[in-house]
């Protein structure tokens, strides 16, 4: 298994459309204005989070459940920004679509300007061919309300390809979060 560099991210996105859409470089400006960077770096590809967000409440008094999720538990926040409570945490997506190819693991992780001031992110590994929009998690470990930014950077996609396909693929399974778009919450 090896992680893939730079080169490999462009040529799977431009040819076979891993990432939509995809940033060949890495952003930094957005006109004049400095940005979270996203984009295409050297062994990875930091992505967007959408202007989506579902913020947990605790204003229903409902036990989390994954197996029988209330969805009065957020609420719903659309904007160029989201301000998480402290000790709370909020759902977004990525603008990025993801196809993954069936001989690839990817990997995510939280960028590190989000990381030094308490906001830790979380997405579980994208499964060989698995696709769809990235549902993110975003914990506030703060005391402080915390912000975060819509269309800048938020997280790092690490890609891991295998000498061997994998026998079944989430794709085969028929994997529940399959083809998923917009933010999405669990499913029993």
């Amino acid at each position: 298994m090896s992680i893939k560099s730079d080169k490999w991210i462009r040529r799977m996105a431009q040819d076979q459309g891993m990432i939509e859409p995809f940033e060949p470089g890495q952003v930094r400006y957005s006109g004049d204005e400095r940005v979270i960077s996203y984009g295409t770096s050297s062994y990875g590809y930091d992505v967007r989070c959408s202007r989506e967000f579902k913020v947990f409440t605790n204003i229903n008094s409902v036990t989390v459940d994954p197996k029988n999720f209330d969805e009065s538990s957020f609420v719903d926040v659309v904007g160029d920004t989201c301000v998480i409570p402290p000790n709370s945490f909020a759902l977004a997506r990525t603008v990025e679509y993801f196809r993954i190819p069936r001989s690839v693991l990817t990997i995510c992780l939280g960028k590190s300007t989000y990381a030094r001031c308490g906001i830790i992110v979380n997405v579980t590994p994208l499964e060989p061919e698995w696709e769809g929009h990235v549902t993110l998690e975003f914990s506030n470990t703060t005391n402080l309300p915390a912000r975060i930014y819509a269309n800048e950077g938020v997280a790092q996609m690490l890609f891991f390809e295998s000498d061997d396909v994998c026998e079944t693929s989430y794709k085969d399974r028929g994997g529940k979060y399959q083809g998923q778009q917009g933010v999405t919450l669990p499913k029993a």
